[in-house]
């Protein structure tokens, strides 16, 4: 057994074997940050890497974290005084919870030997609470350690990412999802689709196997999307109005879309790599006989133009109808 499987082998995160590594290495040297920077793509563990963190800062047993002493089982379990996760009320982290937070980070941990501060997707913070955070940055208190959480590192005020310890996730492989979703008795057949959807983001690929909305709201997504071959240009601008409604999910349709017409690419052109979309094969080869390489491939194009302009701060509404300008019609087959 290698030492890196060694130190890694009590922390209960799946993958990420390299940041483990650092953290663990960090534990016992004694030379834990005062701030980190966990960056990376929503539901990839960045949450649970950090509470796993707080664990090994604080346990009292002879290899930290243990996950059986008083204090990793009460962070476990979100109860612990001196860990404490922090995250949006609406739609921000308001300057008031920053407040409080420096409040409590001036007392002395209960019965930790840290106090720590998980706040979960700090690109939510508000401008003033991200100016009030950077004095408890700025002026670290030794008993205090704060791990920041992000899907959107560049939305950031280069002052808070420059007092941060960075570590970057990155989605794990489709197997390690399929054979954790197995684990956790998963039907192999969903595990296996489960785990090409999820892209590598393990606490997706969880979520959807306990929780069928999601997969509901892709199905409907992808049964608007092709619906849209046979439209004309009224009713295609009509759905870019109605989805441009709701912001937040123009991009995971965006990229739902990419992953369809990535999957068409792989058909169109004779790939032998396997398709996203296991579940909808049949649609997707009886497509690739409905259009050309060129109309594939010029889609994608525009598919991942739109997602940029979007993350530029597009006009949803402007972005999605000029994609319909340009939206593709099925030949027959």
């Amino acid at each position: 057994m290698t030492e890196q499987r060694r130190t890694n082998r009590t922390w209960p995160v799946v993958g990420h074997d390299w940041a483990v590594e650092i953290l663990a290495r960090s534990v016992v040297s004694g030379r834990v940050s005062h701030a980190y920077l966990f960056s990376g793509p929503p539901q990839i563990g960045k949450t649970t890497l950090a509470r796993a963190f707080a664990q090994a800062i604080n346990c009292t047993g002879a290899e930290p974290p243990c996950g059986v002493c008083r204090s990793c089982h009460r962070i476990a379990s979100g109860i612990h005084p001196d860990v404490r996760i922090v995250q949006a009320e609406g739609s921000s982290i308001k300057i008031n919870q920053i407040r409080e937070l420096q409040r409590e980070a001036a007392l002395s941990p209960v019965e930790g030997r840290r106090r720590v501060y998980i706040i979960r997707q700090i690109e939510l913070a508000t401008t003033e609470a991200a100016n009030c955070l950077l004095k408890t940055l700025e002026e670290p208190s030794a008993r205090v350690i704060l791990i920041l959480t992000t899907s959107d590192r560049d939305a950031l005020l280069p002052t808070i990412v420059s007092r941060c310890q960075i570590l970057t996730l990155h989605p794990l492989p489709i197997e390690q999802v399929q054979e954790v979703l197995v684990e956790r008795g998963v039907d192999e057949e969903q595990a296996r689709l489960l785990a090409r959807l999820s892209t590598g983001r393990l606490g997706w690929a969880i979520s959807a196997a306990s929780d069928p909305a999601p997969l509901r709201q892709r199905q409907q997504r992808l049964d608007e999307m092709t619906a849209l071959a046979g439209q004309g240009r009224v009713e295609r601008f009509a759905y870019a109005a109605r989805l441009s409604r709701n912001p937040d999910t123009v991009r995971q349709t965006l990229d739902l879309w990419l992953s369809w017409w990535r999957d068409l690419l792989l058909l169109t052109s004779g790939s032998a790599v396997e398709i996203t979309n296991l579940d909808r094969q049949a649609e997707l080869e009886n497509a690739a006989r409905c259009y050309s390489l060129d109309q594939v491939y010029n889609t994608i194009v525009a598919l991942r133009r739109a997602v940029w302009q979007l993350e530029h701060n597009a006009n949803p509404r402007l972005l999605l109808e000029n994609l319909m300008l340009h939206w593709p019609s099925a030949q027959s087959a």
